[in-house]
């Protein structure tokens, strides 16, 4: 029997976003020592993001995780990409979204080294900003992820893409906790917007839907069904 949706989950949809819900819905109980980002920060790293792309052209993001099948974003294509240089990865502590200070659980971000197949997704031109907008609410609001761009090949041609790599300076970077502790804050994470293991579950089934094949993910799968099992 299928799980009945979490509470949170309406948040992280476009209405959620364009509306404001999410980002109040985390800033009035944050972590203890956890400083979100406030409007005027969010739109400083968005311009400063956006400095040198070319006003009025099309962008082009790469998701490697949920926005793969929930983008909540408006896009006039998606197609399948390789990047080189960043692999995809649960190395960042979650203490809110789906996790918590008693339940922390992990979520993924591009980590340095290998390479990640994933979605490119192409903004118009005219819409870059305001879809910028609710995607850097969703991203960018706990200064875990910093964006940066990079380069995608899809259907031979290379396209430059702007994504979210983990910030090792940032003291929810897991990237050198062993899999097995990873794999137990999967299995236990829980906070206002749901759980790590549906989250983690969901990636994995997407991955295989897609024919891409990920051995840290599957590693780390390996790891979940074992602890499972106990």
């Amino acid at each position: 029997m299928k799980n009945p949706p979490h509470p949170g989950e309406h948040l992280l949809t476009r209405e959620g976003l364009a509306s404001g819900a999410l980002v109040r819905a985390l800033r009035a109980n944050p972590p203890p020592g956890l400083c979100l980002r406030t409007d005027e920060e969010l739109d400083e790293t968005l311009e400063e993001a956006l400095r040198g792309h070319p006003p009025g052209e099309d962008l082009h993001v790469f998701g490697y995780g949920s926005l793969m099948w929930n983008p909540a974003l408006e896009v006039t294509d998606s197609r399948l990409a390789l990047v080189q240089g960043w692999h995809r990865r649960f190395c960042i502590r979650s203490l809110m979204a789906r996790g918590s200070v008693e339940r922390p659980g992990a979520m993924l971000a591009l980590d340095r080294g290998g390479a990640c197949v994933g979605m490119l997704m192409r903004i118009a031109g005219p819409q870059v900003r305001d879809e910028l907008k609710l995607l850097w609410r969703r991203e960018m609001l706990a200064g875990s992820y910093e964006a940066r761009w990079v380069t995608a090949t899809a259907r031979g041609k290379a396209v430059r893409a702007l994504t979210f790599i983990a910030r090792i300076d940032h003291d929810r970077y897991i990237g050198a906790l062993p899999v097995p502790d990873v794999a137990r804050l999967i299995r236990t994470g829980e906070g206002a917007l749901g759980n790590t293991r549906g989250y983690f579950d969901l990636t994995v089934q997407t991955l295989t839907k897609l024919r891409i094949r990920d051995r840290g993910i599957e590693r780390l799968r390996r790891a979940v069904l074992a602890a499972d099992r106990g």
